[in-house]
């Protein structure tokens, strides 16, 4: 459900591939994720389509590892935060039909929270509203899996306090759309689910989206993982948690179908959608850019409980990818710059995910702890039997691969190291930075 960067705060059974349109080959779509299941690095599924046209679906791993259950393209899977542009879809409909107006005050609801009289429906939109994010409260998870109420959840962030002027700046809050939700169940006085069937599940047809946790096809539900040295199972937060900020289960292909029917015009009008897509300091309602070389998509990220996501739509090829993960070693980044180069015939290298087997000393000499002064980055190097793992302090550990004896990647986050043993010191390669580290 949080939006942060990937690692460092610097910065199935197989199913048969769907061919419809000729200028897109599914063979190298088939053989990257081969890749991906052989080395056990991603389990999940993924879409693609051309409008209402399914190019190509694929899902692979388990959606159940204890119950050794394959996943298929009608598993589920928790999106996370691309519930919020079904949330921001809900807000713009309710405008539309006159029940709400976007420079309405958060204060017509919420009275006691911190700038309530200043903040607008639309910073709620965009993260411009400085309310505080309970997702970053020290102690979320020691009860973000219980059952919270309305004011339960409101005095949490009235607790947090004020994080900004209204409108002065923008920082992603979940807390944002948890309020949104609260507030379109007071418009509508019905329920989040309600709304979600009502206005955008039966007009396009999205049998496989809910609200929560599917309760009535538990054959077709996964769970969700997280890699240590192996995978462990991660358990799930309260839907009376995230709401409309990430509690929205869905499938790729009902994910296609939602942007799609979002981009033409199904749901709300050309100006709410012209509205979702203006983009003030990288954020628009519901929706951020996917830069892909010339081209620019629209769509959102997610994550929570280990479940990962990427979707969105790209309008010069009227393109929609959908990718969505419950055990993530690899990252979905790559996927999707990869999905996009076959639909845009800029063909990416397939991802070697070889990996040598350092000597016990090769290991040893690369502990250690290795810091930089600026920015201030400490990361610890250790072993365990014959793996190599690294860990910004603060943050979980992670798994390093070795590509040979001076190189070692972590796939998810798009991380190399280059060592220099001689030197006692490491170069780190993330997103585009470098960053240099002394032992």
């Amino acid at each position: 459900m949080k939006r942060t960067s990937l690692l460092l705060l610097l910065l199935g059974s197989l199913t048969s591939p769907i061919l419809k349109a000729q200028q897109f080959s599914p063979i190298r779509m088939d053989s990257l994720m081969s890749i991906l299941e052989s080395n056990q690095v991603w389990m999940g599924s993924i879409a693609i389509s051309k409008g209402d046209e399914l190019l190509y679906q694929r899902a692979i791993g388990n959606a159940d590892i204890a119950q050794k259950k394959k996943a298929s393209p009608d598993t589920r899977y928790g999106i996370g935060s691309i519930s919020k542009t079904f949330t921001a879809t809900l807000v713009l409909k309710t405008v539309e039909l006159g029940k709400l107006k976007l420079n309405q005050t958060l204060s017509t609801y919420f009275k006691d929270i911190p700038n309530s009289e200043k903040i607008t429906i639309h910073q709620l939109l965009n993260h411009s509203s400085g309310v505080h994010s309970v997702t970053n409260d020290k102690d979320y998870l020691t009860w973000n899996t219980q059952p919270q109420t309305e004011q339960e959840l409101v005095e949490r962030i009235i607790k947090g306090g004020a994080e900004f002027t209204p409108g002065s700046k923008h920082e992603y809050s979940n807390s944002n759309y948890i309020l949104l939700t609260y507030i379109l169940e007071k418009v509508w006085k019905k329920d989040y689910a309600a709304l979600l069937k009502t206005y955008i599940c039966r007009p396009l047809k999205l049998e496989q989206t809910t609200f929560g946790r599917p309760q009535n096809n538990s054959g077709a539900v996964s769970e969700s993982y997280r890699f240590t040295q192996e995978w462990i199972l991660e358990p799930h937060t309260h839907n009376s948690v995230p709401l409309g900020a990430g509690a929205v289960w869905s499938t790729p292909t009902d994910l296609d179908k939602f942007f799609n029917g979002l981009f033409s015009h199904k749901i709300i009008n050309a100006a709410s959608l012209d509205a979702m897509k203006k983009i003030d300091q990288g954020y628009g309602l519901g929706l951020f850019q996917l830069p892909f070389y010339e081209h620019m998509g629209f769509g959102h990220t997610g994550g929570i409980d280990g479940y990962s996501s990427v979707a969105g739509h790209f309008d010069d090829g009227n393109y929609n990818v959908a990718i969505i993960s419950n055990a993530n070693n690899y990252n979905n980044n790559e996927i999707l710059k990869f999905s996009l180069g076959e639909l845009y015939k800029k063909s990416l290298p397939l991802p070697d995910l070889t990996e040598v087997q350092l000597t016990d000393e090769e290991i040893t000499s690369l502990v250690g702890e290795y810091k930089s002064e600026q920015p201030p980055i400490q990361i610890n190097i250790a072993r365990e039997g014959n793996k190599v793992f690294g860990q910004v302090i603060g943050q979980p550990s992670f798994q390093l691969k070795a590509k040979d004896k001076n190189t070692l990647i972590q796939p998810q986050f798009g991380v190399k190291i280059v060592f220099e043993r001689n030197e006692n010191k490491m170069t780190l390669y993330q997103n585009g930075h470098t960053l240099v580290l002394k032992k």
